[in-house]
């Protein structure tokens, strides 16, 4: 699979995975995916829409995927949480490869379903929202009093 979408890129191109990570092709495009798909065996990429204009084309598509392979994912190890994510890319496509690809989507909410941060309103959340405003607070008090 890997092979088969390093094919479709124009050697040199960036695959620019907004807040988490910038892949020069081919060689990042491989490791990066390679390891996704490792620890997500079944991941599953669907395209929802598809809208050109020009060289430009926008792909909206939702990921899914169960974390439980033998690799780690972003330095964490699988756990078994599903994932169920949508974004939406736009790549630059010229002579028939990808040029460039800017891809969006939620890191806080993979984040979420993959177990690093707690589910959205709930108690873990706002006491770590908490702690991060006290931490500002003490931040603040500091540079007004030059220590």
């Amino acid at each position: 699979m890997i092979e088969a979408m390093a094919a479709c890129w124009e050697p040199g191109g960036r695959d620019v995975l907004h807040g988490i990570a910038d892949l020069a092709v081919p060689e990042d495009l491989r490791s990066w995916f390679g390891g996704l798909f490792t620890a997500f065996p079944d991941f599953a990429f669907e395209v929802l829409d598809i809208l050109p204009a020009g060289e430009k084309v926008a792909v909206r598509w939702r990921a899914t995927g169960t974390f439980d392979g033998v690799g780690s994912f972003e330095g964490l190890l699988p756990n078994g949480s599903q994932v169920d994510i949508q974004g939406c890319d736009v790549l630059t496509v010229r002579d028939g490869k990808v040029h460039h690809n800017d891809a969006y989507s939620s890191g806080t909410e993979l984040a979420r379903q993959i177990g690093a941060l707690p589910p959205a309103g709930s108690a873990p959340e706002r006491a770590l929202t908490g702690l991060l405003n006290v931490k500002t607070r003490l931040a603040r008090r500091f540079a007004r009093n030059g220590a």
